[in-house]
């Protein structure tokens, strides 16, 4: 993962914790109403993909555990991780692309609601990708994949050479000289990976996104209404097909690409569709990013915009991260996928406690407030919800009684101590596992291993019945809290 230049450590600081009293008193325990329904507090769980899945993308019982086991603590309200809405491949990723996931997907709402004693509200993040390869090795990508053409002969003088011939000389060029011959996106395809966008337009499954991503997501809101969750996070952040619909680089000539009217578009229509299938009472917001935080990405202008609108759409929450961005991600190895959190928006995605002056903590609150306050200046009241190294009492407590957002949600914080919000209400925060910041759980999701806790992940694993990772080496929950 890249580093900031400054390495400055820092150290997990949550604060005074309170007294049951006065937790009892704060804002962050008292209610608040989203869309038609009530949250018991303003605490939130944000979907972290755990890697629990399998390869038909079905809930097995350590998803069904991971999700109970953040339930205990009784959050305001938990999103279960990214979930693929087409019935495709795509590793042991969840997925709701057709009417046979339901069933298990109940599962997993059935668990929060038993472990929470029905205090917890459940949403399930939607979320639809390109087609990405992985870094190819040199020599099958030559003289495989590499599509010849007259570009090619001309820039190396070889008309007459045979398409043979000029894979054969391609492969011994240094990388200097390629980036002579090869256009720009197949040099990426080489050191990459090829990874379709959404400007790619001359490809009929890129032109028709517009067509049919309405009805792929609609369709996959109504099997999670149908499985009984509270409601859905459309995902339109981070590196995939909705954000990129929305990013500044989006330059369709269709209607759905160029200024932010246009790319604002498609999202706002996915939007439209899902509410008219799954109606007024079910809950319906989406994430998106604060800032790309990328060189010619989306800005804080860009996104305040994009706030305002899907306020006045008639969503019910806006949930904000950042960074996580494809376009500045590092190099992967030969056989591996590019990772969208490798690179400089990814480490403000998730910064680590070597740092920067800015540190690791709350590096989205600012951004946040910008947004919160654009969308209330146009008059709407929806809550926002803010995410970002926020670990401590009354780190929470301040961002919500200066009004920088409505909802706190804690996604490392939560993985290092489930029991957080249970232990803080209680006024015994000191008991608190407090997370470190190491990024050790996103050093495993990285490489597609279940993901897991250091603070954690070897304790008591030689008492019966802990569930374990395949190798026994690492347990899959943390210990329970009495």
């Amino acid at each position: 993962m890249w580093k900031p230049t400054e390495r400055i450590k820092h150290h997990p600081n949550p604060g005074r914790w309170p007294s049951a009293e006065e937790a009892d008193e704060s804002l962050l325990f008292q209610p608040i109403k989203i869309g038609k329904t009530i949250l018991e507090e303003r605490s939130w769980v944000p979907a972290m993909v755990p890697w629990r899945s399998n390869e038909e993308g079905l809930v097995t019982d350590e998803v069904i555990e991971w999700y109970r086991r953040f339930a205990e603590g009784r959050p305001g309200a938990i999103v279960v991780e990214a979930t693929g809405i087409r019935d495709i491949p795509s590793g042991p990723l969840l997925r709701i692309g057709h009417d046979r996931y339901i069933d298990g997907l109940k599962k997993i709402v059935d668990a929060v609601r038993d472990a929470s004693g029905g205090k917890t509200k459940l949403f399930i993040q939607i979320i639809d990708f390109l087609a990405m390869n992985r870094r190819p090795d040199p020599i099958k990508y030559f003289k495989r994949h590499l599509k010849v053409t007259e570009n090619h002969r001309v820039a190396l003088k070889a008309e007459s050479w045979s398409e043979d011939e000029i894979r054969d000389h391609l492969l011994l060029l240094a990388d200097e000289e390629l980036s002579g011959v090869l256009s720009i996106r197949e040099l990426e395809s080489l050191n990459l990976g090829h990874r379709d966008r959404v400007t790619d337009t001359e490809l009929q499954r890129i032109n028709e996104l517009p067509e049919i991503l309405p009805q792929l997501f609609s369709d996959a809101a109504k099997r999670a209404k149908d499985a009984g969750f509270d409601g859905v996070e459309l995902h339109y952040a981070h590196a995939y097909t909705m954000a990129s619909f929305l990013s500044v680089r989006n330059t369709r000539a269709d209607g759905y690409g160029g200024n932010k009217e246009n790319r604002a578009r498609l999202p706002l229509e996915v939007y439209k569709a899902v509410r008219e299938r799954v109606g007024d009472n079910f809950i319906l917001g989406c994430r998106f990013l604060s800032e790309d935080c990328i060189e010619n990405g989306n800005t804080l202008e860009d996104t305040c915009y994009f706030g305002e609108q899907f306020a006045s759409a008639g969503m019910d929450f806006i949930s904000l991260s950042r960074g996580g961005k494809f376009e500045d991600a590092l190099q992967p190895k030969v056989g591996a996928a590019v990772y969208p959190y490798t690179g400089p928006s990814g480490y403000e995605c998730m910064p680590q406690f070597m740092s920067d002056k800015k540190g690791p903590y709350g590096r989205n609150v600012e951004p946040a407030n910008e947004i919160r306050k654009s969308i209330r200046n146009a008059g709407y009241d929806i809550p926002v919800i803010v995410a970002g190294g926020i670990h401590g009492y009354e780190q929470a407590e301040e961002i919500l009684t200066s009004g920088k957002a409505d909802i706190i949600a804690m996604a490392r914080q939560s993985l290092a101590d489930p029991d957080w919000f249970r232990k803080v209400r209680k006024g015994r925060g000191k008991e608190v596992r407090v997370c470190k910041y190491t990024n050790y759980c996103e050093g495993l999701d990285q490489k597609h291993k279940v993901v897991t806790c250091q603070l954690w992940d070897r304790s008591d694993l030689d008492i019966d019945n802990v569930p374990k990772t395949l190798d026994g080496k690492r347990r899959l929950t943390a210990p329970k809290w009495k």
